[in-house]
C-alpha cells in the first residue's frame, strides 16, 4: 500500500469560472491559475503521483509551458493517473478536502465525487469530498482564496527508499 499527500492553494479572481472538482460551483469569482485552476483536481493528482513516487504535476504539466494554458484539470489528472497505471499501481481511495469559506459547497459533493472518479477510471465510493471553513481566520478566512489537501492510496510495486532517494524494487 502507498499513501500521496497533496496540496494546492489559489486565490480569488475575478472574470474566471469556479471549478471544483470538475464542477462549475456558481460564483463572483473564479480561482487564479494557468489551467482553469481546479485546485481540487490539482491536489489530488499531485496525492496520487506521490503515492507513485512520479513526483508532481509542476514536473508533469509545467505552468509555464503554453500547452497547459486553459487546460481542464481534470484532464490532467486523468493523464497523471495514467502514468501511475502505467507504472503498475491501481487506485485505492481519495479523501479530499476543500477549505474555503465561501460558496458552500455542499450542493456539489456528489457531483464531484462522480467527476473525479471518472478521472480516475473508478467508481464514487472510491473518493471522498469534504469542505471546511477557515472558521474566518487568515487569509482563507478572509475569503482571499481556498485551499485544499488531498490523500491517496494506491497499491502496486513496492520499493524501499535508500538514503539517497532513489527507489529500488
Amino acid at each position: 500500500m502507498r499513501v500521496g499527500i497533496g496540496y494546492d492553494s489559489h486565490p480569488f479572481a475575478k472574470g474566471r469560472k469556479l471549478i471544483l472538482g470538475g464542477v462549475e460551483i456558481p460564483n463572483a469569482q473564479g480561482l487564479a491559475g494557468h489551467s482553469d485552476a481546479d485546485a481540487v483536481a490539482h491536489a489530488l493528482t499531485d496525492a496520487i503521483l506521490g503515492a507513485a513516487g512520479l513526483g508532481d504535476i509542476g514536473r508533469l504539466f509545467p505552468p509555464d509551458d503554453p500547452q497547459w494554458k486553459g487546460a481542464h484539470s481534470l484532464d490532467l489528472l486523468n493523464k497523471a493517473f495514467l502514468k501511475v497505471v502505467e507504472a503498475g499501481f491501481q487506485f485505492v481511495h481519495a479523501d479530499v478536502t476543500v477549505i474555503l469559506e465561501k460558496p458552500k459547497l455542499a450542493p456539489h459533493i456528489d457531483a464531484m465525487e462522480e467527476k473525479l472518479s471518472e478521472a480516475l477510471l473508478t467508481g464514487p465510493a472510491h473518493v471522498s469530498v469534504k469542505a471546511k471553513t477557515n472558521e474566518g481566520m487568515g487569509w482563507i478566512g478572509r475569503g482571499e482564496g481556498i485551499a485544499v489537501m488531498a490523500v491517496a492510496t494506491l497499491t502496486g510495486p513496492s520499493a524501499q527508499r535508500l538514503s539517497g532517494g532513489h527507489s529500488v524494487s
